[in-house]
């Protein structure tokens, strides 16, 4: 038996003994449940890392050269990616991504035979011990790819070792998130091209089919903003009324789709927009704001970010924002002091839920952007005499309020204003070790 495969076997062991004792899933226990799908994760991310070694392989003997002796032609098919979409059921997008993942993973050889590294070493070991997907290494390697000539051979090595060790135990969306705030930190110089670009992009589609109006659109971060924040407002509120409504009426009360709902939030909006004789829509509270350092804002340097939005946003963009009205500016000095009205109040004020949006960034624990949460206390208002400040405050959606206090997870928060960092604690019956998990915006920045 090759030793090369020795870690799909011991993945695959691994998950052998988590299913002892049953026939069917159905048959499995809960922790059971948990072991087999960790099992089974482990076995799929480093079979993803066997695949794309081999699919680095299948290009390489697939080479435009060859000509009619490359192995892609002489199967049946166009080129490497072709076939290795054919042969494992994949777009012919995943196939070029699983390529790109093998090559940049692969120990390499110089022009005299030597072998060299790979050109990205830390990807290379995280993916070989299923630590992280191909599909999240290639998110990484296309922007490590995009920026390496920008910031320099030493400055990449540094990403990347950063983002590999952030990525960890992150879901892909996620990973997603970590990149975009990554691009933006290392090539700032790079943001305002990009968002020129994504502007020149904006459009919207309207049509009438089928009896129903259609729209279609796509808008860079500054401009989708306001869209996003009013519309989630809408349906924050709107989740509120059903709440209510659920309460009063347990049998009787509507329930309706989230996209249902920002349907008739945008209907409502420009409605109200029209001049109609009704009152403002209910938004929650929703505001636009925009997160600037105190440095980059006077020097002109740097980026900006949108509450809501992975994208970042040029100084200049910022400022624009700032000065047209309907957007908070908040801008951050050195010291990040933030106020603290101990327990003279019961509910948080609205400076206090900018401070914690700029902690959290939104769902401390799931991600959802802040117009769809609520400021909470960590230890109770009233059972725990829980202070109203930010050290005892954390933004959460509904639902993982719930989650948390339902389920007996813990909360702990270290540090204070924005450099300060919130850990959940999972509970004795979900992880016997009780490992805090980093939520909220720190795990998404880099610089932090």
């Amino acid at each position: 038996m090759a030793e090369h495969l020795d870690p799909l076997h011991e993945a695959l062991q691994r998950l052998d003994a988590a299913w002892a004792g049953a026939d069917e899933a159905d048959d499995l226990s809960r922790t059971q449940l948990m072991t087999v799908t960790e099992a089974l994760g482990l076995l799929h991310r480093r079979s993803g890392a066997m695949l794309a070694e081999v699919a680095a392989c299948v290009a390489r003997e697939s080479r435009t050269e060859l000509g009619a002796d490359s192995l892609a032609k002489e199967q049946g098919f166009r080129n490497a990616a072709q076939l290795i979409a054919t042969t494992t059921g994949a777009t012919t997008g995943d196939a070029s991504r699983l390529v790109k993942v093998g090559e940049a993973t692969a120990p390499r050889t110089n022009l005299v035979g030597e072998r060299l590294p790979a050109k990205y070493p830390a990807a290379q070991r995280a993916l070989a011990s299923g630590a992280l997907s191909a599909q999240a290494v290639a998110t990484i390697i296309v922007l490590l790819d995009r920026v390496r000539l920008t910031i320099g051979a030493e400055r990449t090595a540094e990403a990347e070792r950063l983002l590999v060790d952030r990525a960890v135990g992150l879901s892909h969306d996620e990973v997603r998130r970590l990149v975009a705030r990554a691009e933006a930190w290392l090539d700032p110089d790079g943001v305002a091209p990009r968002e020129q670009e994504q502007r020149d992009r904006r459009s919207l589609s309207i049509f009438e089919r089928d009896g129903r109006i259609h729209l279609d659109g796509e808008f860079d971060a500054a401009s989708g903003a306001p869209i996003v924040a009013a519309v989630n407002g809408y349906v924050s509120a709107m989740f509120a009324a059903q709440k209510d409504q659920l309460a009063v009426e347990a049998g009787d009360a509507e329930h309706r789709s989230v996209a249902a709902l920002r349907a008739e939030a945008l209907s409502a909006i420009c409605a109200h927009a029209l001049g109609c004789e009704n009152e403002a829509p209910a938004l929650a509270g929703a505001t636009v704001v925009v997160r600037v350092d105190l440095q980059d804002l006077a020097e002109g340097t740097g980026y900006a970010t949108i509450d809501g939005s992975d994208l970042p946003i040029s100084i200049a963009t910022a400022r624009r924002l700032a000065a047209g009205g309907g957007v908070i500016p908040c801008v951050l000095g050195t010291d990040r002091e933030i106020l603290d009205y101990g327990r003279e109040l019961r509910f948080f004020t609205k400076t206090q839920r900018l401070a914690l949006a700029e902690r959290d960034g939104g769902c401390a624990m799931c991600g959802l952007p802040p117009s769809m949460t609520r400021a909470h206390h960590i230890r109770w208002w009233r059972r725990d005499a829980g202070p109203t400040n930010l050290e005892n405050g954390i933004l959460l959606c509904e639902s993982c309020h719930h989650r948390i206090h339902d389920n007996d997870w813990d909360i702990r928060i270290e540090g204070k204003g924005r450099s300060g960092r919130v850990w959940f604690i999972p509970p004795p019956h979900v992880d016997p070790a009780r490992t805090p998990r980093l939520g909220g915006r720190a795990r998404f920045d880099l610089a932090a």
